[in-house]
């Protein structure tokens, strides 16, 4: 059974599923904040060791040769690099003073990176224009898609069962990662003939085995993602990273962090609900085939279904501050 749960629904929620309306058009932004260099050396500080803390582990274990199936895969799937991570924007809108006492060096260093500008006065900013010019269809796209998502009810009747669906019928060994099933594959090809499988997501789908991909009740496409969306799916929580990533120095520093700290929450329960035996981690399973297991999954996806819409929230606010500078925005 498919339930939505209206308590993590965006505040448009009855608004229907169409595509979030587009922020009027209007003069060139003009940089809302400016941030004196003591105040931004200290966020862009900050953030680097927030940056070097979450991805500790993966260095770590690249430097040794070594891989972690569940939290490499936030590299791995999503391909940004730790350093990337690392790398602060303040944001469209902000701009950035440079030290008046100091010299060419002692300024933001995004004066050289792409798509800022460095105005009369010295500050440097996103230069939004540019960036439209440049990815004004990615940012179009990432507002539709995570506004109209953010208006929909939750769903919590998946019970994680993607993850299943993309083992069902190749037997013990030939499966995605290199852990061993947990009820072997004869138990897990069971676990999938017993459920009604309903995914929402194109990009869990994609990866069904072709005897799993004709039980699953719907059939999501690229085509119609923005249409069939929802915020209970724990991929598409974990994808608001992957849209963080696109936005690029559009999003705050923050924010691409908190996507990040989220995704990685999500990725461990949706392996310790997978079918794989993570215990190797020190990871107990989420017996998603047990009554227990499934209430325990539904009650860890409304909490990540509520965490996941703020920073939607945070998202779409991103999103408006690059389209406000559009001229081929819709108007509000």
């Amino acid at each position: 059974m498919t339930v939505t749960d209206p308590a993590v629904a965006g505040p448009a929620a009855a608004a229907g599923p169409g595509p979030a309306p587009g922020p009027a058009a209007g003069p060139a932004a003009v940089p809302a904040a400016v941030l004196d260099p003591a105040a931004w050396r200290e966020r862009a500080a900050a953030h680097a060791a927030r940056a070097d803390a979450l991805t500790a582990g993966h260095r770590a274990r690249r430097a040794r040769g070594e891989r972690h199936a569940i939290e490499d895969f936030l590299f791995e799937y999503y391909p940004a690099k730790p350093a990337q991570l690392r790398r602060w924007h303040p944001g469209a809108g902000v701009a950035l003073a440079a030290d008046p006492v100091g010299g060419p060096d002692d300024g933001p260093p995004h004066a050289g990176w792409r798509w800022y500008r460095t105005a009369s006065d010295g500050t440097v900013a996103l230069d939004v224009p540019a960036f439209l010019a440049d990815r004004g269809s990615t940012v179009r796209y990432v507002h539709a898609l995570v506004g109209a998502t953010a208006r929909r009810p939750a769903a919590t009747g998946c019970f994680g069962l993607h993850e299943w669906a993309m083992v069902y019928r190749e037997g013990d060994d030939a499966h995605r990662h290199r852990l061993p099933l947990r009820l072997g594959g004869a138990g897990t090809d069971a676990v999938v003939e017993a459920h009604r499988i309903r995914c929402t997501h194109i990009d869990a789908f994609r990866f069904f085995t072709p005897d799993a991909a004709p039980r699953n009740t719907l059939q999501p496409s690229r085509e119609t993602q923005v249409a069939m969306e929802q915020p209970g799916c724990l991929h598409a929580n974990m994808d608001l990273y992957k849209w963080a990533l696109k936005l690029g120095p559009a999003v705050p520093g923050d924010l691409l962090l908190d996507a990040f700290a989220l995704a990685r929450e999500i990725r461990v329960v949706d392996m310790q609900a997978s079918p794989y035996d993570v215990s190797s981690y020190g990871l107990a399973a989420l017996a998603i085939e047990t009554p227990e297991g499934k209430a325990e999954y539904v009650r860890r996806q409304r909490g990540f279904a509520r965490a996941a819409q703020e920073l939607r929230g945070r998202l779409l606010a991103a999103c408006a501050a690059v389209l406000a500078d559009d001229p081929g925005a819709a108007p509000a």
